[in-house]
């Protein structure tokens, strides 16, 4: 992967205001971006996915200019191909696991049927371990289980590049440990790009390939871990 990211955009909540002016290039195929809570992290993360605009600049994946404020390009979310996993899962708590993973692959928003399942649904339900709860709604799942319905979702319309916005943070340590391993075992297998966000050191040395220091809406400072 490479990702280059160049923009700015101000923030603004009753009297209290936030400049996001971010830049960094990286071809890591991980890439980790590290901070505190508030340093701008969560709303980089959303401006490459799509989800917010920024007010200019720049982002531009694996050669693909996504947003360019100088020449008008601003390709949709759904275009981007990219799989996101929201840092409380954003499971739709009215559709089971079968059809919050097969949401990713329809148009529009409605009701995924149970019905004629799409093959890669099965395989993801397969691959996770899910199968045996495909019925069940996000409440009657554990915490694991809800990040790996999260994470079936956003890999299952074949992304380009996974973005993760503190995808352990809503977990117990213990289960943070075991959900991490599988994580970073995931990703090696798929080979898949990805980006993930995160306030917690272990996370950084975990997946760091290249990684980010983030402060005050800025990249601070960079390193590697190997």
């Amino acid at each position: 992967m490479t990702i280059s990211v160049n923009i700015r955009k101000a923030l603004r909540a009753g009297p209290r205001s936030f400049l996001l002016d971010a830049r960094f290039e990286s071809a890591s195929k991980r890439v980790v971006i590290y901070g505190a809570s508030g340093a701008g992290k969560s709303q980089m993360l959303k401006a490459i996915a799509g989800l917010s605009r920024p007010d200019s600049g720049v982002i531009e994946l694996d050669g693909q200019k996504l947003f360019d404020s100088s020449a008008g390009i601003d390709v949709p979310t759904r275009k981007r191909r990219v799989g996101y996993l929201f840092q409380d899962y954003a499971l739709f708590p009215h559709l089971n696991v079968r059809q919050n993973i097969g949401f990713g692959l329809q148009r529009g928003w409605f009701n995924p049927s149970h019905r004629g399942e799409p093959e890669a649904v099965r395989y993801w339900l397969e691959a996770f371990g899910l199968a045996e709860v495909a019925h069940q709604r996000p409440t009657e799942l554990s915490g694991g289980q809800r990040q790996r319905v999260a994470l079936a979702r956003a890999l299952v319309a074949e992304p380009s590049a996974l973005l993760l916005d503190e995808p352990f943070a809503a977990l117990d340590p213990a289960l943070r440990v075991r959900m991490r391993a599988e994580l970073d075992s995931l990703q090696r297998r798929l080979d898949i790009p990805m980006l993930l966000i995160t306030h917690d050191p272990d996370d950084a040395a975990t997946f760091g390939g290249h990684v980010l220091t983030m402060a005050d809406g800025r990249v601070a400072g960079e390193g590697s871990n190997g």
